[in-house]
């Protein structure tokens, strides 16, 4: 099987400062991969760089088994959905038509059926005319997860998605994504929640200091040893009949 995204002993550098130091990464359809480590990891450096985003100096990054390099914007777009960290939307426009902007090149009137049916998923069904200016964070955040989804593409990476949500609400933005990996889509996504990542994912990938140091199952990837050294918390991930449960306490101050 082909994997979706795969990073290949990927260097990259923001500024003088190592982001990325040898990261090699595989994503494969029909999965749900969750990207967690400590702040300042490299979590959305790696994202970008997949996607073509942040230049690499070692390394390559393959979109499908092709190079990303190698891909224009719209074979780009084909291939993957991105829902951004920064959740800033410039124009006052209507949420339907924002959420349309998901998929460019479909008629204008198939594009904005999918917008109506994308907003639907994400709780918002009554929202289609309202200007995201009107809107509230939390309903903001939805409206940018519908134009992810709408896209329908192969590869979904989105970068904290759960950020600023309601626990329900986070929880319904994960089953949405299992959604999208039933029906054969690669879910790339990093949160700061290690609970709900562990509770969520099929596979977990930790990041430090720019390097993969755990890639498994979350019971494998979020082992007591892995929780001590690398999130310095003292504790395990505790099977329970909703899913497995972080059960943990903070030893000392998290890293800035």
């Amino acid at each position: 099987m082909t994997a979706q995204l795969e990073l290949t002993d990927v260097r990259a550098d923001l500024g003088r400062r190592e982001v990325l130091a040898g990261v090699s990464l595989k994503a494969f359809p029909g999965e749900v991969v969750g990207l967690v480590g400590p702040n300042g990891a490299g979590k959305t450096s790696l994202l970008r760089a997949a996607l073509g985003l942040l230049r690499l100096t070692v390394g390559e990054a393959r979109l499908g088994g092709v190079s990303v390099r190698s891909l224009s914007a719209r074979d780009r777009a084909a291939r993957v959905g991105y829902l951004p960290q920064d959740r800033r939307v410039a124009w006052g426009m209507a949420a339907q038509a924002i959420v349309a902007l998901g998929r460019p090149f479909d008629p204008p009137a198939e594009a904005e059926a999918a917008a109506a049916t994308a907003l639907a998923r994400v709780g918002l069904k009554g929202f289609a005319a309202r200007s995201v200016a009107e809107l509230s964070g939390g309903e903001r955040a939805r409206v940018l997860l519908a134009r992810l989804l709408v896209t329908a593409s192969p590869l979904l990476v989105a970068d904290e998605p759960a950020a600023g949500l309601d626990p329900a609400a986070q929880l319904s933005v994960m089953r949405l994504f299992r959604d999208e990996a039933a029906r054969g889509a690669c879910v790339l996504v990093s949160l700061h929640d290690l609970g709900l990542a562990a509770r969520a994912c099929d596979r977990i990938v930790v990041l430090d200091a720019g390097r993969v140091v755990a890639d498994g199952p979350p019971s494998e990837a979020l082992s007591t040893a892995v929780l001590a050294e690398f999130f310095q918390l003292d504790g395990a991930l505790l099977p329970t009949p909703a899913g497995l449960v972080l059960a943990a306490d903070a030893r000392q101050a998290s890293r800035a």
